[in-house]
């Protein structure tokens, strides 16, 4: 009994020299893409971080034109239900990193210590002020 094989009618497989370019191809492709994705993903943490500033102070102004008086913490705003929860400072990761600014000296008010609310997040944005002064 005898086997016969025959000739395989295509090539099977890729070269070593195929899969460097297509491995090439890809990794040029990524290197130009990788610095963009991350200039976006930064954009998109400061425009939360804006955001969050923006609905805390409008829910502290709200709390003072309700009770003549400002806040004495951020808890506050949540107990009093101005808030669902503290938001996060998403350039820190956390509820506790905000800085709590109290009323101006000459500011008539009946109490409270939350007149204004900033981020501690050290850095700049992309507009190059820094976060602190947002």
């Amino acid at each position: 009994m005898v086997t016969s094989r025959r000739p395989a009618r295509g090539r099977r497989g890729f070269t070593l020299i195929e899969l460097l370019v297509v491995l090439a191809v890809i990794a040029l492709l990524l290197a130009l893409a990788a610095p963009r994705y991350f200039d976006h993903i930064q954009r998109s943490r400061e425009a939360v971080l804006r955001e969050n500033l923006g609905v805390m102070r409008d829910a502290i102004d709200k709390y003072h034109a309700d009770r003549g008086r400002y806040p004495d913490a951020l808890s506050d705003l949540v107990t009093r239900r101005y808030l669902r929860a503290v938001p996060v400072d998403p350039i820190t990761d956390s509820r506790e990193t905000w800085v709590i600014l109290p009323p101006p000296a000459g500011t008539a008010t009946a109490g409270g210590a939350v007149y204004d609310v900033r981020s501690s997040a050290p850095g700049t944005g992309a507009d190059g002020t820094p976060f602190e002064s947002w």
